[in-house]
């Protein structure tokens, strides 16, 4: 795998709350018609709920108040909550839809942790707006003013919050909950059910201590839950109160083993929720958990006088705890700057605008960054950089590494290009119609060459590239002076036709795509036209797999279990589950195939059809499925080869129809690691200047060695015309390319025989093509050539059934 950078891959993360929006939880139910028995409606109640805490003063701490059975424990909380009611009954609108007050913990302080829930019916839901946290919050501070001047026996409160609660959170906590004691010992719990499947409707509570001096580290070695978190979702706080604004984070999903859910809190307690509503039950989790000195966690910051080195935010790459503030000062020798440089940086929060950074954030030069950035690099205007890190008391993430070093700002980049950003490119980079930098420099103040075509924005992109159905100048200024009048359509081979032809029921188009996705053109069938097992046509582009039945015996939908990925962007492990590792004899790697089926996989010709015989030999293949680590084989399936077939037509010559099917000597197992990639049908479109993913262990550069780890790299769908153009004529239909023009991505040796994926809008994954051939690699205007997987489908089938 060729490339000219290493492209990092974010964790996915669902969040089901933001604190801008209050949750409702909706109840169902079903009311008769008395006038007709036949009818009823659906109608909608509402349940309000807050939580928060309290702190008391002038009461002793009872270690016994951390046992919920105890009387101690019993006897407070009775008070507190009858307490709480009488302050809800000076409000006429809470007084009136009150239900009732838990007290569900204490801890040193004194603190007391509380829900509170109020039940709206659905004929007074106009109400529900006025149920706010300003509302609910007022009234018990003027409870508590109240009730220290007139009630001296009452519980003296100091302070008291109250936030918006999802209504699944609050519950007894005498019912599926758990009380444990962190120690600097490894300890671990499960959820209910773990590892087969957790129960539907669970409601469970897990509330953890530590003592005063330490804080609470808890991992998730495994994590498999349902991939909705409108049902399924585990929730932690830095409390012991599900209140949204002491939130360290909220998952639902499967993480892989490799890319683990870690936290800690920023004191001694903390409180794991977890809701299962939904009818798909999964394994659920293991976490473990432990005591960590407070000191240590929050270490950070300080004076930096090296002339390189790394900062991080706390714990990385776990997740950062609460409540957070760290400062480094990087100095330099006196006349060089500063370079900094995130290697990762994601500070994702709900509700927050990265323009503006209210809540966590990283700040150098006055200027606060947070979200998700796949680059961002800095330079000081001084020898001398002060960089800030702040975590408020909600919402954590993995925060942020970063790389600095000293630099000569004369010479910023000996023999590169220096970028405004202060990134250092390659010098060819300059004026190449590419945006390396991140930020245009490397594309101003260009004088275009006579290769090149000049944007009216001022940039410069490939001759090549004018007309090629692609914005590449952004200004849409390449394609204004194309054949095509505003009133002609252009058809998929480049010929211009009257607007009217389309979808006018004749196929006008030679290759008909006119008529392609016409739901007004049934009897036509055109090379566009999807084909339904029963005979029928389709015109509709890409109909397979896309959750609609378009054909009326349901063909179109009928081999869709192929194409999901269920660890999500890991580059780890199963990012890319159909990618296979083909070893010949004692070689090692040799060529990549991908996954079809249990027992088939797609490769190329050109791996078995070589001047040794020794190749086409399927006894000296073995194949490897699920690997991510040349040199690890835990949870590998190893399948030698029963059965080599290269299609009859295969060119050694010009690599025309080269494709290979390798029938398995066993099935394989599908994991969350292994899995099919989804066959476009012939009439599937991949369109020019789609962004399509290529992957293997090929070389890193030309010439070089092979890589041990599996590469990735994004690729763009060349337009034919181009594409013949570049290659000068040797590309037939059953090829296509992809790559860049400008150079600098590409498959390599090693590659060959992997799959070409792209992603539809229907969530599948689908091949387009399989690494074939290319003059080098990731040469300037040598994009890669691949075998086109649609040309070649009908093949495919006959052979193997798929």
């Amino acid at each position: 795998m060729s490339i000219n950078c290493l492209c990092s891959t974010g964790t996915f993360y669902q969040f089901i709350k933001s604190p801008a929006l209050f949750i409702l939880f909706i109840l169902y139910f079903t009311v008769k018609d008395d006038k007709d028995p036949t009818l009823s409606s659906q109608r909608q109640a509402s349940v309000q709920v807050f939580s928060g805490h309290m702190k008391l003063t002038d009461q002793p701490y009872d270690q016994k108040l951390e046992d919920t059975s105890s009387p101690q424990f019993t006897d407070m909380a009775r008070v507190l909550e009858a307490q709480l009611k009488s302050y809800y009954d000076e409000d006429e609108l809470l007084q009136k839809y009150y239900t009732k007050t838990v007290v569900t913990a204490f801890s040193e302080g004194v603190i007391a942790y509380y829900w509170s829930q109020f039940d709206i019916p659905p004929d007074n839901l106009e109400v529900v707006p006025e149920f706010s946290e300003e509302r609910v919050l007022e009234v018990l501070e003027a409870g508590i003013q109240k009730a220290r001047s007139l009630q001296p026996t009452a519980i003296n409160i100091h302070e008291i919050t109250a936030s918006f609660t999802d209504p699944r959170m609050a519950r007894n906590p005498r019912e599926c909950f758990f009380t444990l004691e962190a120690s600097e010992d490894q300890q671990s719990f499960t959820s209910p059910g773990f590892p087969d499947a957790y129960p539907a409707k669970s409601r469970c509570q897990w509330q953890i201590r530590a003592s005063e001096e330490n804080v609470i580290s808890v991992d998730f070695p495994l994590f498999h839950i349902e991939d909705d978190c409108t049902d399924d979702f585990v929730s932690i706080y830095d409390s012991l109160s599900p209140d949204d604004s002491q939130t360290i984070t909220e998952k639902c999903g499967q993480r892989p083993p490799t890319n683990p859910l870690e936290v800690v809190s920023s004191g001694n307690i903390m409180l794991i929720n977890f809701i299962t509503d939904g009818d798909i039950q999964k394994p659920g989790f293991k976490a473990v958990y432990k005591a960590l000195p407070k000191a240590s966690v929050q270490r950070c910051g300080g004076v930096l006088t090296d002339s390189k080195g790394v900062i991080a935010s706390p714990q990385h790459p776990s997740f950062y705890p609460p409540a957070t503030d760290c400062k480094w000062t990087i100095k330099v020798p006196s006349g060089q700057k500063v370079r900094l440089k995130f290697t990762m940086f994601r500070m994702k929060e709900p509700g927050v605008d990265v323009r503006v950074c209210h809540k966590d954030y990283v700040q150098a030069m006055d200027v606060k960054y947070c979200g998700e950035m796949s680059s961002l690099s800095l330079t000081s205007s001084t020898n001398e950089l002060e960089v800030l890190f702040h975590s408020d008391e909600s919402f954590t993430d993995k925060g942020f590494s970063a790389e600095y070093s000293a630099y000569d700002p004369n010479n910023p980049c000996p023999n590169e290009f220096a970028c405004l950003s202060g990134l250092c490119i390659s010098k060819e980079l300059k004026c190449d119609g590419w945006n390396d930098c991140g930020d245009m420099s490397d594309e101003i103040k260009c004088s275009c060459d006579k290769d090149q075509f000049s944007c009216a924005n001022g940039l410069c992109k490939p001759k090549l590239w004018i007309c090629d159905r692609v914005n590449d100048c952004g200004d849409g200024s390449d394609e204004k002076a194309c054949s095509c009048e505003n009133n002609e359509w252009r058809c998929g081979n480049g010929m211009c036709m009257p607007q009217d032809v389309v979808c006018n029921g004749r196929q006008d188009c030679e290759d008909g795509s006119d008529e392609a996705s016409c739901k007004t053109s049934p009897g036509i069938c055109s090379e566009f036209s999807f084909k339904c097992d029963n005979g029928e046509c389709v015109n509709k582009v890409n109909a397979e797999c896309d959750r609609i039945d378009d054909c009326s015996d349901k063909s179109d939908e009928a081999h869709c279990d192929c194409g999901t990925r269920p660890y999500k962007l890991n580059p780890e492990l199963g990012e890319w589950p159909w990618q296979v590792s083909l070893h010949f004899l004692t070689s090692g790697h040799v060529c990549g195939a991908s996954i079809l089926s249990p027992k088939w996989l797609l490769s190329a010709s050109h791996c078995f059809i070589t001047n040794s015989q020794e190749n086409r030999i399927p006894s000296n293949w073995q194949s490897y499925s699920g690997m991510q680590d040349q040199y690890k084989h835990d949870d590998v399936q190893r399948r030698s080869i029963r059965r080599i077939i290269t299609h009859p037509d295969y060119n050694q010559m010009t690599f025309d129809y080269d494709i290979a099917l390798l029938e398995l000597s066993e099935p394989l197992e599908f994991t969350n690691s292994i899995q099919p990639i989804c066959l476009p049908s012939s009439s599937h479109v991949f369109t020019a200047g789609m962004s399509c993913w290529v992957t293997g262990w090929g070389a890193m550069r030309e010439g070089g060695r092979a890589a041990q780890l599996l590469q990735k790299a994004s690729v763009k769908i060349i337009n034919d015309s181009v594409c013949n153009t570049v290659t000068e004529g040797q590309v037939t239909s059953r090829m296509m390319c992809s790559g860049f023009l400008s150079g600098g991505v590409d498959a390599c040796q090693g590659d060959s025989g992997g799959p070409l994926t792209c992603f539809e809008e229907s969530g599948k994954w689908f091949q387009a093509g399989i690494v074939s051939w290319g003059e080098g690699c990731a040469r300037r205007n040598k994009p890669g050539v691949y075998s086109r997987v649609t040309k070649l489908r009908d093949w495919i089938k006959k052979e193997t059934g798929i």
